[in-house]
């Protein structure tokens, strides 16, 4: 008997590791989580008017937890990456932006009526001029995913477009 007592701490390590090894439930497998997924994949980006913004490559990561933006635009010298993620004791999507400029925003929100709406808390300009953002992604019928993302200085009130794009599917 007391040389399985004395084995007990020396095989733990192994069922620990079995019990590890497991595969584990998908914790970002709700419909929440995935909420924002029509919006993974190859994107090139044109204005309303036909004209080409960008390229945008939005991948899952972590287990699908993550989706990551990488955003080149269309004239040279621009790109940036945004993570975004769904807080589920939040409830609330998160998104956070870095471009190569060294600017930063950092927007949270929900599914509204269809489209992703996400916001910033205020901000303050250069300028010393109080701000809000709004993005918004829409998926449309035909494939494609409409950017708008707005500011607003008045709390809301009344909206000014910064971006307006449509995401159309790399082919």
């Amino acid at each position: 008997m007391l040389r399985y007592i004395l084995l007990v701490p020396l095989l733990s390590p192994l069922f620990l590791s079995a019990q590890s090894n497991r595969p584990k439930a998908c914790p970002c497998c709700t419909e929440a989580h995935q909420a924002f997924h029509f919006w993974v994949g190859d994107w090139e980006a044109f204005s309303p008017q036909g004209k080409k913004l960008g390229e945008n490559r939005i991948v899952l990561m972590q287990d699908t937890c993550v989706m990551q933006e990488n955003w080149t635009a269309a004239s040279p010298g621009y790109s940036g990456t945004s993570y975004n993620y769904y807080d589920a004791q939040t409830q609330t999507w998160h998104q956070l932006w870095i471009d190569n400029q060294g600017q930063t925003l950092k927007l949270f929100g929900n599914m509204v009526e269809g489209s992703m709406v996400l916001k910033s808390e205020e901000m303050t300009s250069p300028q010393g001029q109080k701000y809000i953002n709004r993005v918004t992604w829409t998926p449309n019928d035909d494939g494609s995913v409409r950017q708008h993302w707005e500011t607003s200085g008045d709390q809301g009130e009344n909206w000014n477009t910064v971006f307006d794009g449509i995401y159309r599917p790399k082919s």
